[in-house]
């Protein structure tokens, strides 16, 4: 167990505890460790892209892509943005960049040039690194139309609309543009840096600086960078695979997006503090594919929201494959149903599959049920709290520690809470409290075993096939459009995704605007899961005496309405 022995105390408070300590080293210095430990076992395989690298293997990519990152003027604190779907070179970008301490900025491959123009100019991305294009998205034309000037000029990047920009790498090579680097010539600078110069930066880093920027959706509009150290997210990697009991001998199946924690963190990093080896089984999720990955590679491990597991379960292939060898993994995002778990401990043969709960802003994962955890609470609660972190419920109004089986706000503390949302001080003192308690947001009860189960959510974000979705910047982006007044936009009950969008949308005086307009005013300016599947056009919002818009109202009348 992680509780702490104050567990059977009334009230809603437990601290996990644990016999083993929290690494108190950099994540460069970690894997080279790992690397050291198992040099010829399998580190990472892409099969999308056919590659297949042992840790011995890995070290050297990750060491040569970190001296070609110096060699171009990359340095310690610089902000280096990765905008790209899953593939061998993120990880090693990520691997790369901690052993210099340049904070790696996760870019979500669904943004679209809104989204992007953001991102780069708040966080003063130096350098990015992008795919070509991806599924709907072309990553080269976006960002061209944010910096014209790649279109023609040679070498570093001269933009008045992103001054920090000065670099692009460009991993398709077919779609570089003369103002960008290939993968390949980059890797080619490698031989101008000594490995003494890379090792003698590495000495210089300390555990708590920052390393990594992940940007989250925020209710005040614009999305925030959440700001982790390596001391974040080193440790909640290995306590996330110590839970599963990960070894060397595990072989995990990541169709994830690395661009996320659950893949970065809960996988390349969980995977790296162990010895196991992380597997791709293409850019994006596909059912056939994971599974065919699993079954090829003899995984033992896989992971993956709910509509992932049921999407793979009801693949008309699926008794095709041999899953026989999976005996773990993660089910997250939300609360999975009673008989898809039943299926995923049955039919894939993960008798030790867990769930996780948590946030970003905690690096990311609190709770976790163990292996052996009953079904019951498998998938009424998110587990109970992950070592070297505390929990309290609160009373949202007073703050004061709520009792055992009444509601309060969860509330977390300990190394995993993040340093802050870069450059927001304002936004971070909302969120992380004078004593370091991280306020979440979400409405939970603790029963007398320590478990806890989230029941609601103070904030209107919404939660979409695992993806968190907060109303406000959906909202801020369509106030944009000439023809809407106001805007509402909320969460309705789906069957395949959890939650869908719904705007409510205000016309302005003598304007016209149909739900196709909106769809098309939406399409890539924002990331697709962010555009509503239902518009409803009122000519007022539900409010209080105040003034306040009543959203639970709003969701009430719209599952009505559309017979969710």
């Amino acid at each position: 167990m992680t509780l702490g022995s104050n567990f059977k105390v009334s009230n809603s408070y437990v601290s996990g505890i644990s016999d083993t300590p929290l690494k108190g080293q950099t994540i460069g210095d970690c894997f080279d460790e790992t690397v050291s430990r198992f040099p010829q076992r399998d580190a990472l395989i892409s099969l999308h892209q056919e590659v297949r690298l042992s840790w011995e293997a890995l070290g050297r990519e990750v060491n040569r892509a970190a001296r070609a990152l110096m060699a171009i003027g990359v340095d310690k604190g610089d902000r280096v943005g990765i905008w790209s779907p899953n593939c061998a070179e993120w990880a090693i970008t990520q691997f790369a960049t901690a052993k210099l301490g340049a904070i790696l900025v996760n870019i979500n491959p669904s943004y679209r040039s809104h989204e992007l123009d953001y991102v780069l100019g708040q966080s003063g991305i130096s350098t990015l690194i992008l795919q070509g294009a991806f599924k709907s998205s072309d990553y080269v034309d976006m960002l061209a139309e944010l910096v014209p000037s790649l279109t023609t000029d040679q070498g570093e990047v001269n933009s008045e609309r992103l001054p920090a920009l000065k670099r692009v790498i460009c991993l398709d090579s077919s779609r570089r543009l003369p103002g960008m680097t290939s993968w390949p010539a980059l890797l080619e600078r490698a031989d101008e840096i000594e490995e003494e110069q890379l090792a003698t930066l590495q000495a210089t880093l300390q555990l708590d600086e920052p390393i990594n920027i992940q940007y989250t959706s925020g209710t005040t509009g614009a999305p925030k960078g959440a700001t982790l150290s390596h001391h974040n997210i080193l440790n909640n990697g290995f306590f996330v695979a110590r839970t599963l009991d990960l070894s060397e001998q595990d072989r995990m199946v990541i169709p994830v997006p690395l661009y996320h924690c659950f893949g970065m963190v809960m996988g390349n990093l969980g995977c790296m503090t162990h010895g196991a080896a992380m597997i791709y089984p293409g850019d994006g999720f596909d059912a056939e594919a994971t599974l065919e990955a699993v079954a090829n590679e003899r995984a033992t491990a896989v992971y993956g929201v709910p509509t992932m597991f049921i999407a793979e379960l009801e693949h008309p292939r699926f008794a095709e494959f041999d899953l026989s060898s999976l005996r773990t993994g993660i089910m997250a995002g939300s609360i999975c149903p009673i008989e898809v778990m039943r299926q995923v401990i049955d039919k894939m043969h993960m008798q030790d599959v867990t769930i996780c709960y948590g946030m970003t802003e905690t690096s990311p994962v609190s709770f976790q049920t163990q292996t052996d955890a009953a079904l019951e609470k498998r998938v009424t609660t998110v587990g109970t709290i992950h070592p070297h972190l505390e929990v309290k419920l609160v009373d949202p109004l007073s703050g004061a520690v709520v009792p055992r089986g009444e509601s309060g706000e969860l509330c977390t503390r300990g190394y995993s809470v993040m340093l802050g949302y870069w450059d927001n001080p304002e936004a971070t003192a909302k969120a992380i409290d004078s004593a370091r308690w991280m306020h979440t947001g979400d409405l939970a009860v603790m029963d007398e075993e320590g478990f806890v189960a989230i029941v609601g959510r103070i904030k209107d974000m919404i939660i979409r096939g695992g993806e968190n979705i907060y109303p406000r910047e959906i909202e801020d982006f369509l106030y944009t459009h000439p023809a809407i007044s106001d805007v509402q936009v909320i969460g309705v009950p789906d069957e395949k995704y959890g939650e869908e969008i719904m705007a409510w949308i205000k016309l302005a005086p003598d304007t016209s605007l149909d739900e196709e307009g909106v769809k098309a005013f939406c399409k890539d300016q924002i990331a697709y899961y962010k555009i509503p599947r239902y518009v409803k056009f009122v000519d007022s919002f539900p409010m209080t005496v105040t003034g306040k818009i009543q959203k639970y109202k709003m969701r009430e009348e719209a599952t009505h309405e559309l017979g969710l």
